[in-house]
């Protein structure tokens, strides 16, 4: 697949878009939000895809979820899937359903799941059900984590790259999140160097599995509780995440990359800068190095 550079389509920039065609390669928006029969986001969903290719993003299924994925929502998914045809459909590495007083509610968040041999079962079942019923290889993101879990035994790139061999899933690398995470642990007391956490950490995902990469701002917040960095995506993309970005493309090649912004949203000029450092950045990528011809085994 060629490389591209796509912005998060939001619905203030629903008319700016389809009025002005702006020079991107691919729309993205996040699939919940047009899960409706019918309808003015269905047709407006529709308006856009005549002219742009379109990317599915989730934020529902949660794949590490023990008590499956919802079956009603992997129809409404796939209904959307079989209209829109899109080029790619994701979402995340993390649970959200469970049992409460013997129903099984849904947290409205994406929740951590510990990497290990027993959440690795779970997290491939539930993506090979989805795959199976979309008929199409699915991408799976890395999460953005504000706890850590006692029994993990793994580290989170080997607990992806064994989620790719077990289903043949691809990954959607998330540098914003690799980088917040590394930041909170800097703060919890972690001695490694942020920067070379992340390079490690994309170092250690095998070339060749990745569909696409996102980018995002985050924030810094500090109070009487202490601080934390918050992947808000309310802000352009900070320098060492632009830096880690340069050091995916070398590992995984120009894969298409999205800017994202859901917080704060800003003028549609802004997006459009950022997609177009984006692409100035991957089109230096001239050709395969060694480090991209590597081949999960």
């Amino acid at each position: 697949m060629r490389h591209g550079v796509g912005i998060g389509w939001r619905h203030p920039h629903y008319g700016e878009v389809l009025e002005a065609r702006p020079p991107v390669d691919f729309l993205e928006v996040h699939s919940e939000n047009f899960f409706g029969e019918g309808g003015a986001a269905l047709a407006v969903l529709a308006q856009a895809r005549a002219h742009y290719p379109v990317s599915l993003h989730g934020v529902g299924l949660a794949l590490g979820s023990a008590v499956g994925v919802d079956a009603d929502h992997l129809e409404q998914l796939a209904r959307l899937v079989d209209r829109i045809e899109p080029v790619r459909v994701s979402d995340h590495a993390c649970f959200a359903r469970g049992p409460l007083d013997g129903a099984t509610i849904h947290a409205a968040d994406l929740l951590p799941i510990p990497f290990n041999g027993e959440a690795l079962d779970v997290l491939a079942g539930n993506v090979q059900r989805v795959q199976d019923r979309l008929r199409r290889p699915l991408l799976v993101e890395n999460l953005s984590a504000y706890i850590g879990w006692a029994v993990s035994d793994q580290t989170e790139p080997a607990f992806l790259a064994a989620l790719v061999r077990r289903t043949g899933c691809q990954l959607l690398v998330d540098v914003n999140n690799i980088y917040v995470n590394a930041l909170n642990a800097r703060i919890a007391g972690a001695q490694a160097d942020p920067l070379q956490a992340c390079r490690d950490w994309l170092d250690a995902i095998p070339a060749g599995v990745v569909g696409e990469i996102h980018l995002a701002g985050h924030c810094h917040v500090a109070d009487e509780h202490g601080e934390i960095v918050i992947d808000d995506h309310g802000s352009r993309v900070s320098e060492p995440v632009w830096e880690l970005y340069r050091h995916a493309l070398l590992r995984f090649g120009a894969v298409p990359t999205l800017i994202e912004w859901d917080t704060g949203i800003p003028p549609l000029s802004v997006l459009l800068d950022e997609a177009s450092t984006a692409r100035t950045m991957a089109g230096q990528v001239n050709r395969p190095t060694a480090r991209n011809a590597e081949v999960v085994q």
